[in-house]
Protein backbone atom coordinates (compact mmCIF):
# COMPACT_ATOMS: atom_id res chain seq x y z
CA UNK A 1 0.00 0.00 0.00
CA UNK A 2 1.77 3.24 -1.00
CA UNK A 3 2.36 5.73 2.23
CA UNK A 4 -0.49 8.24 1.05
CA UNK A 5 -3.45 5.31 0.94
CA UNK A 6 -2.00 4.18 4.08
CA UNK A 7 -2.18 7.74 5.28
CA UNK A 8 -5.72 8.21 4.29
CA UNK A 9 -6.96 4.63 5.56
CA UNK A 10 -5.32 5.87 8.67
CA UNK A 11 -7.33 8.82 9.05
CA UNK A 12 -10.63 7.26 7.74
CA UNK A 13 -10.45 4.58 10.36
CA UNK A 14 -10.26 7.31 13.05
CA UNK A 15 -13.42 8.83 12.08
CA UNK A 16 -17.02 7.90 13.92
CA UNK A 17 -18.80 4.43 12.59
CA UNK A 18 -21.28 6.76 10.60
CA UNK A 19 -18.83 8.85 9.08
CA UNK A 20 -16.41 5.92 8.12
CA UNK A 21 -20.19 4.33 6.24
CA UNK A 22 -20.95 6.97 4.36
CA UNK A 23 -17.19 7.48 3.07
CA UNK A 24 -17.14 3.44 2.06
CA UNK A 25 -20.05 3.96 0.48
CA UNK A 26 -19.36 6.95 -1.66
CA UNK A 27 -16.05 4.75 -2.46
CA UNK A 28 -18.41 2.13 -3.59
CA UNK A 29 -19.99 4.04 -5.91
CA UNK A 30 -17.21 6.19 -7.47
CA UNK A 31 -16.07 2.57 -8.57
CA UNK A 32 -18.86 2.14 -10.99
CA UNK A 33 -18.67 2.81 -14.24
CA UNK A 34 -21.39 2.39 -15.55
CA UNK A 35 -25.31 3.68 -14.69
CA UNK A 36 -26.84 0.76 -13.08
CA UNK A 37 -29.44 -1.64 -14.98
CA UNK A 38 -32.66 -1.15 -14.47
CA UNK A 39 -33.61 -4.48 -14.44
CA UNK A 40 -31.14 -5.26 -11.91
CA UNK A 41 -32.21 -1.95 -9.80
CA UNK A 42 -35.88 -3.86 -10.50
CA UNK A 43 -34.98 -7.11 -9.46
CA UNK A 44 -33.29 -5.92 -6.21
CA UNK A 45 -36.24 -3.95 -5.18
CA UNK A 46 -38.91 -7.18 -5.85
CA UNK A 47 -36.32 -9.30 -3.71
CA UNK A 48 -36.17 -6.51 -0.97
CA UNK A 49 -39.99 -6.53 -0.90
CA UNK A 50 -40.17 -10.34 -1.17
CA UNK A 51 -38.16 -10.66 1.59
CA UNK A 52 -39.78 -7.33 4.39
CA UNK A 53 -42.88 -9.81 3.39
CA UNK A 54 -41.87 -12.78 4.52
CA UNK A 55 -40.51 -11.50 7.66
CA UNK A 56 -43.96 -9.16 7.99
CA UNK A 57 -45.75 -12.42 7.66
CA UNK A 58 -44.24 -14.27 10.09
CA UNK A 59 -42.70 -16.87 7.53
CA UNK A 60 -38.88 -16.04 8.16
CA UNK A 61 -37.68 -14.99 11.71
CA UNK A 62 -34.83 -12.70 12.22
CA UNK A 63 -31.50 -13.93 13.94
CA UNK A 64 -29.96 -11.50 16.32
CA UNK A 65 -26.23 -10.17 15.42
CA UNK A 66 -24.71 -11.72 18.80
CA UNK A 67 -26.46 -15.35 17.31
CA UNK A 68 -25.27 -14.77 13.93
CA UNK A 69 -21.78 -14.08 14.85
CA UNK A 70 -21.46 -16.67 17.69
CA UNK A 71 -22.20 -19.29 14.86
CA UNK A 72 -19.96 -18.28 12.64
CA UNK A 73 -17.24 -18.29 14.99
CA UNK A 74 -18.25 -21.63 16.26
CA UNK A 75 -17.77 -23.08 12.70
CA UNK A 76 -14.62 -20.83 11.64
CA UNK A 77 -12.83 -22.65 14.89
CA UNK A 78 -14.29 -25.92 14.00
CA UNK A 79 -12.55 -25.31 10.50
CA UNK A 80 -9.26 -24.32 12.14
CA UNK A 81 -9.43 -27.58 13.81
Amino acid sequence: MAPEVSDILKKALALPPEARAALAGSILESLNEHPPDPGIQTAWSEEIKRRIDEVDSGKVQLIPHEEVRRRLMARLSDASK
